[in-house]
């Protein structure tokens, strides 16, 4: 039986980020539990379906959170040969990890011209933003149940909620994945002033388990 092997670790404020692996499978723990699997993503995949299916010719995505890089492939594979993707990440080695050692699992997806990626707080990032983004897909933590860096929460809560709403383009839209339900969170997209919808989605092919997904539509003008 093989053992997970971990690659490589990386402090972030009290918390401890680990890549390891076993085989073809790979994961990344923070304090001792699995935060993301390659033998999981395809919620992942259906968060950039779902969002782009639903905007108007997108042309900047803001891909907040970059994981294993299964989010970023899709938006790219989904995207024209003119469009730009900007990817935010908070923790620079994770953006390391991923062009060093699991470029494979993506297809090289940082290495595409269309994307650019800033390593700091994707709050930071949306907060500066007016009417910026035409989609904007969240995949930060565990979602609005942010459990491993408590800073993470502002971006689900009021204060990050309008942030979202006003770095859309008008007709935008706002995706967010999520562990599980939160019925608070869906309330406050709605009284935000976004078209709101939730989905369940499969969290692997084939498989019986499933995420959640927070799909936010700004009005037009």
């Amino acid at each position: 039986m093989l053992k997970w092997v971990t690659v490589a670790t990386a402090r972030v404020g009290k918390s401890e980020f680990a890549l390891a692996h076993h085989g073809d499978d790979w994961i990344v723990r923070v304090d001792q539990r699995v935060l993301m699997s390659n033998r999981v993503h395809q919620s992942e995949i259906s968060l950039a379906e779902e969002a782009i299916d639903r905007a108007d010719q997108p042309q900047h995505v803001l891909v907040g959170g970059l994981g294993l890089g299964f989010t970023l492939r899709a938006t790219l594979d989904l995207l024209p040969a003119d469009a730009q993707v900007t990817v935010a990440e908070l923790v620079p080695e994770l953006v390391d990890w991923n062009r060093r050692l699991l470029n494979h699992l993506h297809d090289n997806a940082l290495d595409d011209p269309r994307c650019s990626v800033i390593v700091g707080d994707a709050y930071e990032v949306i907060a500066r933003g007016r009417s910026q983004f035409d989609v904007i897909l969240l995949d930060v933590d565990n979602g609005p149940e942010a459990i491993s860096q408590a800073s993470n929460q502002r971006l689900y809560n009021d204060s990050g909620t309008r942030a979202c709403y006003q770095a859309l383009t008008p007709g935008g839209v706002l995706a967010v994945w999520s562990a599980g339900p939160n019925a608070k969170y869906a309330a406050r997209l709605a009284r935000f002033g976004f078209h709101t919808e939730v989905l369940r989605v499969a969290s692997r092919t084939g498989g019986r388990g499933t995420h959640v997904l927070f799909i936010g539509n700004k009005p037009e003008d």
